[in-house]
């Protein structure tokens, strides 16, 4: 298999908006490197502070006894460096396969310690309503872009639409689509692959792109499934350093996001509709950063 760009795997979460300030450095980080309570306020870093949900997350933390500090970046590339250099405590913007991409460029061993959501990337056709109508031998469209690429291949792969040569990965292109199956696949620009719908049975379209083709998440009729383990690396994460993976307070703060309904409620709004929230295990989410780890490391 050919050389990946590891910039272009490291996807940008649609989420997030781009405002705010960067962090500073800090002599009185909340982080403990125990399992123990921590002391003053918990720093987490973020993408798009502004977000109403922020506030709502830190009333409900504080509900509970603990302060939070949130620090907003501009850019996805400051929170994992800021956190790696103590300047945080945690962050929250970024999917598993964006975080291993970081620890496999700096060294580092940043950790997820808790899932938000995902943003599922669906399949949408104006011709069937349903995958299972789909007569063998159509085309489906997919986007040419190597991330968007390979995860349309494996939301196809979830709906029994296509077979992958080794079950598929993050680095799946159309020529590992096997001859076995159901549908022919075309990448194509991912601004065209709504636009292609009259001339394709179905299309993967990034949810930037649904709006304009007058289309909602509702209307897909599949997307990236979270019990499938291919979709594990595009579950958003709250991240730690790898000594503070078992602090009490920090997995209090994942519990609370997790479980606060109007914390869900505004991250559901301020993402037009998409996230489908997870409360994968930890223990899952390293496991898949590791495997994504190998993957980019076999594939420099």
């Amino acid at each position: 298999m050919p050389k990946k760009s590891l910039a272009a795997i490291a996807l940008a979460l649609p989420l997030a908006l781009l405002l705010g300030g960067c962090a500073t450095g800090s002599d009185d980080s909340a982080g403990s490197g125990d399992a123990g309570q921590t002391e003053g306020p918990v720093r987490i870093g973020v993408v798009g502070a502004g977000d109403p949900y922020w506030e709502t997350y830190t009333e409900a933390a504080a509900a509970e006894g603990i302060e939070i500090e949130l620090v907003d970046f501009t850019e996805y590339t400051q929170p994992n460096p800021a956190l790696s250099a103590g300047e945080l405590d945690l962050n929250q913007f970024q999917h598993v396969i964006y975080l291993a991409t970081y620890n496999e460029q700096s060294g580092e061993d940043l950790v997820p310690i808790g899932a938000t959501a995902i943003y599922p990337l669906g399949l949408y056709s104006t011709q069937y309503d349903s995958v299972e109508d789909i007569p063998e031998g159509e085309t489906v469209a997919v986007p040419n872009d190597e991330s968007n690429q390979a995860r349309g291949l494996l939301v196809l792969q979830s709906a029994g639409l296509v077979e992958l040569r080794d079950g598929g990965s993050i680095f799946s292109t159309v020529a590992d689509v096997l001859d076995s199956s159901k549908v022919k696949v075309e990448a194509l620009d991912a601004a065209f692959t709504a636009t292609s719908l009259p001339d394709v049975a179905a299309s993967i379209v990034n949810n930037d792109f649904l709006e304009d083709a007058g289309l909602t998440p509702e209307d897909a009729i599949a997307t990236d499934d979270p019990s499938d383990p291919n979709a594990l690396p595009y579950v958003n994460i709250f991240a730690a350093r790898a000594e503070d993976a078992d602090n009490e307070t920090y997995q209090k703060l994942v519990e609370i996001y997790q479980n606060s309904q109007d914390v869900l409620d505004g991250v559901q709004e301020a993402s037009g509709g998409t996230a489908e929230f997870v409360t994968t295990p930890a223990a899952d989410l390293v496991a898949s950063l590791e495997d994504v780890q190998e993957d980019i490391a076999a594939n420099q």
